[in-house]
This record gives C-alpha cells, structure tokens and sequence, in this order.
C-alpha cells in the first residue's frame, strides 16, 4: 500500500466483516538496521518480534487498523544504558502511541477546532471513536508554537465570568495571541514584560492597571491609547450632558408653522414633570440626596432603602433628578399612515370600527381590528383624532447627533440639531469640543491636544472637566493615539475569537484550556489561510 513506508512489507489487507473496518496485515523487512531508541547506533541483531496495533485514518468511510509485526533487536553499544529496543518506522509508529501520525495529526486539529464534546462528534462521524476526555487530553499534549517576543505589542482584558476577569497579550504585527491569564493586575503583566524584554510600542485602552503595568515592566516603550476607546469615553460624556439638559430637548423639535400648533413654552418640560416615571425618579433623587448628604454610605443607603448600590450611586451622583430619568424609546404605529383616511370615513358618515377595519385591510393595513377600535374612540367623544406627534430627542439620541460625523448625518438629524444647539449654549459649547477632537482624529494631528484639553478643562461642563483630568494624566499615550499607525483594533478581535472559543466550550473552559486552544487555533488558521508560495507564483 502506498500509505506504507518502503521498509514495511504488506501481507495481507482484508475487510473484517464484524466492525466493518479495513485492517492490513504487514510486518517490517528482516535485515534492515534499525537505530537505538537510546544511543542512536545501527543494529540488526534481532532479539524476537511482536505485533503492534495501530488506528489510522478511515479508508473509504471505514476505519483502517493497521497489525504491524516490529523486531524487538539488541543493542551492540556495551556503553548503551538499552539492552534491547523495539524499532520504529518513521512516518508509521510513535513510541508509545496507538495511532498512526496522520490520525494523531487529524485528532490534534479536530480537537482544537471544536474541543471536547464536538471534537469527539466530528471524530465519530470519521470512524473515529474516542471520547470527550481523550479529545481534550490530546489537545493539551500539543506543544504550543515559540513565543516570538513582539515588537508592538497588544494588551486588553476581557470577562471570564461574572466580575472576573483576564488578560489577553497579542502580536499587534502579526496579529497572532501570544497568550492569555486570568486577572489584569499590573504586577503580572510587568513581570511578563520584564522575562519578554524587546517591546518597543504598547498598545492599550485607558485602562491605569495595564499603564502602570507597562511602565513597571517596559519602561521604554511607547504607549499607545486606543482611538476608539478615547471616541466611546468622549460620547458617554456628551451623553451625560444631554441627560443633564433634557429639558432643552424638545427645541430640536420642527416649529409650530411645519409641525401644527405648538404646546406653549414649557409644556413640554411640565407633561415630562407630570409623568409616573418622573414622579418616581424624583422622589428616590431626594431621598438618596439627602441620605448621603449626611456622610452615610451608600450600602448603608441602599440597605435603608430597598434599592441596590449602583443604583443608590448613580442617583448620588446626579445633580438633578432629570439626568436619571429615563425616557422610554418612540414606538411608531402601523396604523399612522392611515390616520387621514379614518377621519375622512367618519366625516362621510361611516362609524363602524368593524367595517372601517376592513377597509384598511383592503389598503394594506396588516394590524389588528382593536388598534382601529381605540383609534376612533375620541371621535365618538367628539374629540380629534389622536394625531401622531414627535416627541423630542432623548439625550442618547442627541449625543449621537452630536457625535455623528457632519458629512454622515442625514436631513433629519441636519434639520433638527442646528435648533437644538442655537437652544442650548452647553450643547452648542459640547458640540463645538467634539468636533475639534474627531478633526484631531481625522488629521493624525495631535498638536491642538494641549490647547483642546485647557478648553475642555475650562467649559465648565462636570462630565467633560473630569475627562480632561483623565486625559491629562494620560497625555503622551492619547498624543500616540492620535498620531501613531497602531491601535487595539486586533486586540479587539481577538478579544471577541477568545469570547467565541469560551461559549463553544459552554463557558466550562477553564483559562490553561482557554488559553492552549485559544493560540492554538489561531495559528491552526493561519496555515490553512496561507496559500503556498507556488499557488501565488502561478
């Protein structure tokens, strides 16, 4: 058989009808040296011989068992600790080992691609029958590839489960894992700095864990924010802003002449007030306010109240009960289109909610006969019909239109932001900051840096004062941010393979298996993905 080395001769190959498997017959050749499994010298003074057992990859949908007869041969070296040695065909037989090193290779890539329990299904349906644990054991075995200190490396944490978390540590060059532990203490990570020295460019988010940890292990190299972490830490800041001015909100909405008659000035602000929600919020503002006002804390609050300690926080850190407010999200009707065609009906004389529905079944209303009925109610009171009317923005909705990119903002948003900022001075001021920084960004120019974190220190604004003092303490890692070529985008990505790898084991992979497979596979990808030098030259 071809699949046999030149030095084994094949003696019979037969089909065994009980377990429907292929099994080959072969022995290897009398005469032919063999090297010492202990000093490596030749000899072909036989001692006796026997029969191993190997598996080897399915032959035509059945499995192949492989009866080799090997020489158990003496050792002529008198200095050799081996009397006798059993010899090894190469490309055949391992020391040790049942399965031929084509099946053990199968096995290895099938266990780091689906791990245990669906690398043990997946074997199944090859023929190949070995259980879960076995598929994890052998997967442990491989030897993971020489970690290449990184020129730029790439550091991030991400969950384990519940409030624990790891640390992953990527080749920002190669975009490889290099490997990953649990927690993101900066100790750990400097003393895998200090044993890997040759690190010249970091790259990391705003974390102060994994900056000190940076500077304790690799004090010369160059420290990098992430862009996209400075642009999400700037939006929740401009969020907090717009929840602080919500009542400014609803001047973004169109004027009476485009709109309808207008609710008079500060309606829109007293309906808010008049709310189940607003009256709630209010009241739980005051009595946290002025619970901790007295200098208890906030478990002691939360305890005392019934309410759980973030939350007691999160209303301890507001300055009015309107920033923890919130409003909930514009539900649009289907029937809205057809609301004219209603008021026509019931002016012609037709006030059958039954018949009016269908009707607008006939038009293409797809909604229930119920959504009708409560529609035309007022009209049998004698009032107007429910108009569909626009409720202003919510404060998420107008970070985003402060944050969105001028050229990318459609005609809703270029029609309603102008009125909202003409409003509103501390949006307008916002507005102003955020767009100083995206053209930062946009230029790869971090020389306004300096004067943009004084402004932003002096607008006055609580959220933007205290994210300039974090910047600012940070500065030259967020001026490379701004200004280098590198950033956490890979370790973001492999961030989300290392969560990927974590639900396909169910979550019950521990972090020396998550870690293992974790490189494993994503060097098993780059092999695969990697076409040969000579499909490219062709």
């Amino acid at each position: 058989m071809r699949l046999l080395p030149q030095l084994v001769d094949v003696l019979v190959v037969s089909v065994d009808v009980s377990d429907a498997a292929v099994a080959v017959l072969a022995r290897t050749r009398s005469g032919v040296p063999a090297g010492c499994t202990g000093c490596g010298r030749l000899s072909e003074w036989c001692h006796s011989r026997y029969v191993r057992r190997l598996a080897d990859a399915s032959l035509g949908g059945r499995p192949v068992r492989i009866d080799l007869s090997v020489r158990r041969l003496y050792c002529e070296n008198t200095a050799c600790p081996k009397v006798t040695f059993a010899e090894q065909v190469a490309g055949l037989t391992v020391r040790y080992q049942r399965r031929t090193p084509q099946l053990q290779r199968l096995v290895e890539d099938v266990g780091v691609v689906l791990a245990g329990r669906g690398g043990a299904r997946m074997l199944r349906i090859l023929n190949i029958r070995l259980s879960r644990c076995t598929v994890l054991s052998q997967l442990m075995r491989v030897p993971l590839p020489p970690l290449v200190t990184p020129r730029v490396l790439g550091v991030d944490d991400f969950a384990l489960y519940g409030d624990t978390y790891g640390t992953l540590l990527v080749d920002a060059t190669t975009r490889l894992p290099l490997t990953l532990w649990e927690g993101r203490d900066a100790e750990q990570l400097s003393r895998w700095l200090r044993r890997h020295p040759g690190v010249e460019v970091a790259c990391r988010d705003g974390s102060l864990t994994y900056r000190q940890g940076i500077k304790g292990g690799a004090p010369d190299a160059v420290q990098v924010s992430d862009r996209f972490h400075l642009w999400q830490g700037l939006s929740r800041r401009v969020q907090d802003i717009a929840s602080a001015h919500r009542g400014c909100l609803p001047a973004a909405l169109p004027p009476a002449s485009e709109s309808g008659p207008a609710p008079p000035e500060g309606a829109a602000v007293n309906t808010v007030e008049d709310t189940r929600a607003a009256r709630h919020a209010r009241r739980l503002f005051e009595a946290v306010q002025a619970l901790t006002r007295t200098g208890r804390s906030h478990s002691s609050v939360a305890r005392e109240l019934g309410l759980d300690r973030r939350t007691v926080g999160k209303y301890a850190r507001a300055r009015t009960w309107q920033e923890v407010m919130r409003r909930p999200p514009r539900k649009l009707s289907a029937l809205d289109p057809y609301l004219d065609y209603l008021q026509q009906r019931w002016d012609e004389g037709q006030h059958s909610a039954k018949i009016l529905h269908e009707e607008l079944q006939a038009k293409g209303y797809l909604g229930h006969y119920q959504r009708v009925k409560m529609a035309v109610a007022p009209l049998r009171r004698g009032l107007p019909l429910d108009e569909p009317r626009e409720r202003p923005p919510s404060p998420r909705e107008a970070a985003r239109w402060i944050t969105t990119h001028p050229h990318r903002r459609n005609l809703h948003i270029n029609d309603r932001l102008p009125r909202l900022l003409e409003h509103c001075p501390e949006l307008r001021q916002t507005h102003d900051l955020v767009r100083r920084f995206a053209a930062m960004l946009d230029n790869h120019d971090a020389t306004p840096l300096p004067g943009w974190l004084n402004d932003l220190t002096n607008s006055g604004l609580a959220p933007l004062v205290g994210f300039a003092g974090a910047l600012h303490e940070d500065r030259h890692a967020v001026a490379q941010g701004i200004t280098a070529l590198y950033n956490s985008g890979v370790n973001e990505g492999r961030i989300t393979d290392v969560k990927l790898q974590k639900r396909l084991m169910a979550g019950r992979a521990g972090v020396p298996l998550l870690g293992h497979r974790v490189v494993l596979i994503a060097h098993l990808r780059r092999r695969y993905t990697v076409r040969p030098p000579e499909m490219i030259s062709g």
